[in-house]
């Protein structure tokens, strides 16, 4: 992360609000043989920092997760243990140890640190879960083993991985190294169903402690006075097309993640809204919603005047990229950009004559790629139009121009 680049944080402690953060933060690299000490920070603006970016870390000696030293505190360390006849589901730590409770809990200290009539402040809470590995505590995985049966398999068409780009065949077959990699072919139908269900599990904790997070907003009267953003970075595979975890696709399983704003008094309660939206949106929404002037550069578009029901539209189309993340995707490079409108997704694979398009209205679960139809060369032009105007607003507006030349 460059020093001189500004979150939203810094923009809004300068604003004078106090800044919190437990979890991850993720903006840079955060593994030990590239951060000796933990994830390098810049000028972020968190006064209160409890920063853990996952349960375990590869080196024993790396002191910087808090959660390993409030484990530490209680007598604890970190362990899990493989869930019976499972190669991929693990049986975690239990709930009132497990790093979504310690997550919380730091929230929920600082929240109740505040008064209503302290100074404003603002808490990134960024739960590591739901995320592989698949460890839930044993006791939520425990009411899903009875009915296993009940839960549907993935969403995958026997060979629908042919006429796709080469980096999902890859993942399909994958030999990376546990949790990492997942090969799908070497699943049951049991062990599908039981990732699936570990990660509901993963799920079902969070919204426990979400609940008592909402609840200690009410307790020490600031709920009328919180904007609660309730959100995720990405979604998971969990089978589908034959791929588990995330990688160089953009499925609706993976880009398509829960948004859940709520402010009560301020906005309505229980809409449903069905713009399109990007995660990019939510830090001029923030800066909106405290009066807080934008800093130069912002690209996003607020979310605000459609929240407050100023308009109705949004945005006409979304825009994903995924360029070279993962070590094994190196050869060929996996270098990828995506837009999708209400009905359709383009995906382009650069430098190479592979691509992903979809109808979503006729083929809603991303089974059968259209790429090569000619039936959809028209539409299909128009979407590869929208994605050149994305990329070419994604250059870095500053430093901003002096002058008209």
């Amino acid at each position: 992360m460059p020093a001189d680049e500004t979150l939203i944080t810094r923009v809004l402690a300068g604003a004078g609000y106090l800044c919190g953060l437990s979890g991850k933060l993720h903006l840079s690299a955060s593994y030990p043989d590239i951060a000796p000490v933990a994830e390098p920070r810049i000028d972020d603006g968190y006064n209160i920092f409890h920063w853990s970016h996952h349960p375990p870390h590869i080196r024993p000696d790396f002191q910087a997760n808090q959660y390993t030293l409030w484990l530490r505190q209680q007598g604890h360390s970190y362990q899990t243990r493989p869930h019976p006849g499972s190669d991929h589901v693990l049986e975690g730590m239990p709930a009132e140890l497990h790093h979504t409770t310690w997550c919380v809990e730091m929230a929920k200290d600082f929240i109740t640190g505040q008064a209503p009539e302290s100074a404003p402040w603002l808490f990134s809470l960024n739960i590591f879960d739901p995320h592989n590995a698949f460890d839930p505590p044993a006791e939520y995985l425990a009411p899903y083993l009875d009915r296993l049966d009940e839960i549907p398999l993935p969403n995958y068409v026997e060979g629908e991985l042919e006429p796709k780009p080469a980096f999902q065949q890859m993942d399909h077959d994958s030999t990376t190294p546990k949790p990492y990699g997942i090969r799908y072919d070497g699943l049951s139908d049991r062990e599908h169903r039981l990732l699936r269900a570990s990660y509901w599990a993963m799920c079902d904790l969070i919204d426990v402690h979400i609940g008592e997070l909402l609840d200690t907003l009410e307790a020490t009267g600031q709920a009328d006075n919180t904007l609660v953003i309730f959100m995720s970075d990405h979604g998971e595979m969990l089978g589908d097309h034959g791929i588990y975890l995330k990688g160089p696709y953009f499925y609706d399983s993976a880009i398509r993640v829960p948004l859940i704003v709520s402010w009560p008094g301020r906005l309505p309660e229980g809409a449903r809204v069905a713009e399109l939206v990007e995660l990019d949106d939510i830090a001029p929404t923030i800066l909106d919603a405290a009066g807080v002037s934008h800093p130069p550069g912002l690209q996003a578009e607020s979310l605000w005047p459609l929240l407050t029901g100023a308009t109705e539209v949004h945005r006409k189309d979304i825009y994903c990229e995924y360029y070279n993340a993962k070590p094994w995707h190196k050869d060929p490079t996996a270098q990828l950009t995506c837009v999708r409108t209400a009905r359709h997704k383009l995906v382009a694979v650069h430098g190479r004559d592979e691509g992903e398009f979809y109808d979503l209205e006729a083929d809603p679960g991303e089974t059968h790629n259209r790429w090569r139809d000619p039936a959809y060369r028209n539409v299909k032009l128009e979407m590869y139009e929208r994605l050149t105007d994305r990329i070419a607003w994604t250059v870095d507006p500053l430093p901003l121009r002096q002058a008209d030349w």
